[in-house]
């Protein structure tokens, strides 16, 4: 669910809950009706708010240090990646 349609079942629970009038449809609780479906839009808005987050970047960091045979000259590598998904 993204956070479009989470907003649009916030909307259509609010207008169940809220303006039509109660008794429109028989035997159907249309508040209760409207209540559950701005709970499910207001989980799934802060389930992909969550989930839409950058969260925590992880940097993976090596130094390799080598002497070279032939000339005796220290040879310094330095390698950084992202660990991300």
């Amino acid at each position: 669910m993204r956070i479009g349609s989470s907003i649009f079942l916030i909307a259509i629970g609010a207008i169940l809950a809220w303006a039509i009038t109660p008794g429109l449809v028989p035997y159907v609780d249309q508040t209760l009706i409207g209540y559950i479906l701005m709970a499910v839009g207001v989980i799934g808005l802060i389930a992909s708010l969550v989930l839409a987050s950058p969260g925590r970047s992880r940097r993976v960091s090596e130094t390799r240090s080598v002497v070279d045979p032939n000339t005796g000259e220290r040879i310094v590598r330095n390698e950084s990646r992202d660990g991300g998904i």
